[in-house]
């Protein structure tokens, strides 16, 4: 039964994270005309999509997803934000794919707690998964620089991918948390 919950938990987990990676981040701002304004953010849900397989899931099924989103990139289809193939193991990107596996195992252990099920400390794990990808992409954005894998200089990979993308996607963990209590309350999940 145990192992039934795993692979369906997976399943369900990949495909929120394929989803995601082809769904376009925006956020609407309040306005008093009936005009709707959305904001539409430079990210993807690509990366909340694992977070929030994550935290609904849990880190066995989500690391599974991750390390299953990430072969089918690669080898399979493009279905990564940029695209995707074997030639993606050499682009600055894949530092920040590879964390996706540590990431929802950490952000899935700390959600398993019952007193996580609050909406603060949901977006404050989804923060630190957010962070735990970044730290991930940006050892390999120095690794690489290091190296001399890459043509443009380490700070300018650095903004591009770390501190210009981290607002918005910090912008998206109450949402990410908002969703998560939402699916959990429908699934019955405690």
């Amino acid at each position: 039964m145990r192992g039934l919950k795993i692979f369906t938990g997976t399943l369900a987990g990949l495909m929120i994270i394929i989803i995601g990676a082809l769904t376009p981040a925006a956020i609407l701002i309040p306005d008093f005309s009936f005009i709707p304004n959305i904001l539409p953010l430079k990210i993807s849900w690509q990366l909340p999509s694992v977070l929030l397989c994550a935290i609904v899931c849990g880190p066995k099924p989500a690391a599974i997803a991750s390390i299953s989103y990430l072969t089918i990139g690669i080898f399979y289809l493009p279905i990564f934000h940029g695209g995707g193939s074997i030639g993606y193991l050499l682009t600055p990107e894949i530092g920040y794919l590879i964390g996706f596996t540590p990431a929802s195992i950490l952000t899935g252990a700390l959600a398993k707690n019952e007193k996580t099920n609050r909406l603060i400390r949901l977006t404050l794990i989804s923060m630190l998964g957010m962070i735990v990808i970044h730290i991930t992409g940006i050892i390999n954005l120095l690794w690489g620089g290091l190296t001399d894998r890459w043509s443009e200089s380490t700070i300018d990979l650095l903004i591009s991918y770390s501190l210009i993308p981290i607002a918005s996607q910090f912008l998206i963990c109450p949402s990410i948390a908002l969703i998560s209590l939402a699916i959990k309350q429908i699934l019955f999940i405690k």
